[in-house]
């Protein structure tokens, strides 16, 4: 492993050992202080590298410049990661572990707990045999959702810092608070950013190159049930747990995600508490085609009217869009983007597997906002759970894939 490899793995090790898991609840922005401890480690990491307009603001976004080195006219063109995790399992106390040269056997996590990584339950793990992995001690998430990212991007402008022989435009780099919870782009000032197009290091394994994203919405239904006494109910109680289970038998259980693979979009519930007096209900809805996820928006819709025809005023419902496929901001106009970033990743000996994210990341919105934004690997797996791990070849190779898409601009121009 060569000194830039084993920066990429230091800076990651460090990195997921701050807690930054951010959370819907506070109504902040940073919605967690972690995510500020970290961005501060970070800023003083850029000052020591010696970049410029080096900016940290109240909200928590850092963004730096790497200036450049040539006289050439070229682009300014950027990278951008995620300083939180994901609220689905803690990110505190994380205790990374690099499992060398893989076997393709079954990994021990937990031995107390009997937590196992097993090919059996993932198979995506035969095609890291004789690699080396870091994994979780089963109790946390690992982080590599983003913070391999983050390392990638902080490895790679080092490396291009410290060689000065590769020629190279304007670089900046930005690194983005709470987009686990779909607000990492609220606060980004897309102008002070100042770049004709940019990529998101967040996506999965090895190789993938994203420029479609779901249309996503947020849908929040409470149900307000008529709860008396059990002995003395008939004809009197309205159980809400009830009404929320009959709601639920109206939206089609073939569009659950764990029914749903490619462009299929879905009806997700992601969260339902209550008792018998009242209930609510969280979910999502996804889908890649801008016609279908306006269909499924109705449907939930047409449902709840349907519950309130049979209980009357008992339910509402609140749908709020959060993000668009960014596929409409990409084609036709900015698909040299994707070319380029095509080309970074053959020139360094990567397959580019182009395919549609089944989900979200911060280039959706930004891509909305005038800032093209596609979305590169960082290379981890089974993101936002204890099972999820990264292949070390997989970060060594986004670090080369960015250099190489900064000296193809120049080289291209």
């Amino acid at each position: 492993m060569d000194s830039k490899n084993r920066e990429v793995v230091n800076r990651f090790i460090k990195y997921v050992k701050f807690d930054t898991e951010s959370n819907t609840e506070t109504g902040l922005t940073p919605s967690t202080p972690g995510q500020m401890v970290l961005a501060r480690e970070i800023e003083k990491e850029l000052r020591e590298m010696g970049l410029e307009d080096i900016s940290l603001d109240d909200n928590c976004y850092l963004m730096a410049t790497l200036p450049a080195n040539t006289d050439k006219d070229l682009p300014s063109i950027g990278f951008i990661a995620h300083l939180d995790t994901s609220p689905d399992l803690t990110g505190a106390n994380v205790n990374p572990r690099i499992v060398e040269n893989y076997d393709g056997k079954i990994i021990v996590l937990n031995s107390e707990k009997n937590i196992l990584l097993s090919p059996e339950d993932f198979p995506e793990l035969h095609d890291y045999k004789g690699q080396d992995l870091i994994v979780t001690d089963g109790n946390t998430l690992l982080g590599a959702d983003d913070k391999a990212g983050v390392a990638e991007i902080i490895t790679a402008i080092k490396y291009l810092k410290d060689h000065p022989e590769i020629k190279h435009g304007k670089v900046r780099i930005g690194f983005t608070p709470d987009e686990e919870i779909g607000e990492g782009s609220n606060h980004f000032d897309v102008a002070k950013f100042g770049c004709e197009w940019a990529y998101t290091m967040d996506g999965g394994a090895i190789g993938e190159l994203e420029y479609e994203n779901f249309n996503a919405a947020g849908v929040t239904i409470k149900i307000q049930g008529r709860n008396v006494h059990p002995g003395y109910a008939k004809n009197k109680m309205v159980n809400a747990l009830l009404v929320a289970h009959k709601l639920l038998d109206l939206l089609p259980a073939y569009q659950r995600p764990e029914h749903t693979s490619g462009y299929e979009g879905f009806f997700h519930l992601n969260t339902m508490s209550g008792s018998a007096d009242s209930a609510v209900l969280s979910f999502i809805i996804r889908d890649h085609d801008r016609k279908l996820f306006e269909a499924k928006k109705q449907q939930m819709l047409d449902a709840v009217d349907y519950i309130n025809k049979l209980y009357p005023n008992s339910t509402r419902v609140e749908v709020k869009d959060q993000y668009f496929n960014m596929r409409e901001k990409i084609e036709p106009d900015n698909m040299h983007v994707i070319t380029l970033a095509y080309d970074a990743m053959k020139a360094v000996g990567v397959e580019p597997i182009v395919k549609p994210i089944r989900g979200g990341t911060d280039g959706a919105r930004l891509s909305f906002m005038g800032l093209p934004c596609p979305n590169i690997f960082a290379g981890g797996l089974n993101f936002h759970g204890r099972y999820e791990f990264v292949p070390i070849p997989s970060m060594e190779k986004a670090v080369d894939v960015i250099v190489k898409i900064i000296e193809l601009v120049a080289d291209k121009k």
